[in-house]
């Protein structure tokens, strides 16, 4: 069994730390999702409230959930354009599990009349 700095212990602070563990056999796409990332405008410093789909082809690792609930949480304080955190996000994840690819798609609420969608992905081979 993996040792896991936060599955199982109480946590009360957001943190950039992705926990792991060996992907199962068979697993050929993990897939996440969630509508709370927030994030806010380095120019107005207003909000962003953003969607995020995580998608990833694991080769040896996969990412725990919970570690991945604090990560996406690290980012409710910074002050990051939505292209930057979807390429952050993609790095991160890259750099932490080292997958065949991983896709972020981010798509950030309606502000001024306007849906923007951002996909970011890294592959093995794109370093």
């Amino acid at each position: 069994m993996a040792d896991f700095n936060f599955l199982g212990k109480k946590v009360n602070a957001p943190s950039k730390q992705l926990d792991t563990f060996p992907k199962p056999a068979n697993v050929q796409v993990v897939k996440f999702e969630s509508n709370e990332l927030t994030s806010f405008c380095p120019v107005t410093s207003q909000p962003d409230f953003n969607t995020v789909t995580i998608e990833f082809a694991p080769d040896k690792l996969c990412v725990e959930s919970k570690s991945l609930k604090l990560y996406l949480w690290s980012f409710r304080e910074e002050a990051i354009f939505a292209e930057g955190l979807a390429n952050t996000m993609a790095e991160d994840l890259y750099n932490a599990l080292q997958p065949h690819w991983v896709k972020i798609t981010l798509m950030q609420n309606i502000r001024g009349g306007l849906q923007l969608s951002v996909v970011a992905e890294k592959k093995k081979g794109s370093e």
